[in-house]
């Protein structure tokens, strides 16, 4: 097995924020390019925030895979309930069986798999978490 200067995780991570950085509808719901690791302090109004990842070994015989099961989170403050689920129907229309292009790896196949919707009563913001599953394999260099 050859060495992957990039592990999956990060490699995923990468493809799918230019993804969505580069999707001119998505950023004028969110007010530009407002997807964050971790979301500044202060923030207000609609952004996004990728969330938890678990990754499990996917190999085969004669593959290196690794299947990654991943969230985004969509935050909005008060009133602004409407506009963060209209952003997730969005990124769930760019990302579902998107086929996009990783460093170091080949996605073999990206799903949506579900969301929850939650309301934070005591910050007053409502939170929508998309989850997202995906299967990579390592290329050989």
């Amino acid at each position: 097995m050859s060495f992957v200067e990039k592990g999956p995780v990060l490699a995923l991570r990468e493809a799918v924020v230019a993804r969505l950085a580069g999707d001119a509808t998505l950023s004028g719901m969110l007010g530009g390019a407002r997807l964050y690791d971790e979301p500044p302090r202060g923030i207000t109004g609609v952004y996004a925030v990728l969330s938890d990842t678990r990754l499990r070994d996917w190999s085969t015989g004669s593959d290196h895979g690794h299947e990654q099961d991943f969230s985004i989170g969509v935050w909005a403050h008060e009133g602004g309930a409407r506009s963060a689920l209209k952003a997730v129907a969005r990124i769930e229309a760019l990302l579902h069986e998107a086929a996009l292009v990783l460093d170091g790896h080949r996605l073999v196949n990206l799903r949506v798999t579900g969301s929850d919707t939650r309301r934070d009563e005591r910050a007053n913001r409502s939170r929508i978490v998309l989850r997202l599953r995906a299967v990579t394999e390592a290329v050989s260099n």
